[in-house]
């Protein structure tokens, strides 16, 4: 009896190499996070700065228990997006690092819900 799944979850080498064979690798159809993670390291590390800004301002994960959180940080988001300025003068960090943060923090609850 075979355990083989043909759908798109399963684990399976992406040169179709058997799992038992030497050099496999089960990662066909996982998200290659290295291209998010290495290719963006520069804005990622922005990002980090924005939230170490606002843990130091506020609480570590405070973030995370906003009332209405993502309506507020899709407002705060277009308002770092809309400035005609390129650094924020409360933190002195790009709007853009801002804005990302923002995105990223409406997505993270969005996903969590």
């Amino acid at each position: 009896m075979s355990l083989e799944c043909n759908t798109p979850t399963a684990e399976t080498d992406p040169h179709g190499r058997d799992p038992h064979a030497p050099g496999a690798k089960l990662d066909a159809h996982k998200p290659r996070t290295g291209l998010v993670l290495l290719g963006f390291n520069r804005a990622l590390t922005e990002v980090a700065r924005v939230g170490t800004f606002g843990a130091n301002k506020y609480t570590d994960h405070g973030w995370l228990s906003v009332p209405n959180g993502r309506e507020r940080y899709t407002d705060a988001l277009l308002r770092h997006l809309l400035t005609d300025e390129s650094h924020d003068p409360d933190s002195g960090l790009l709007h853009a690092a801002h804005a990302a943060w923002n995105a990223l923090a409406r997505l993270e609850l969005q996903l969590r819900q």
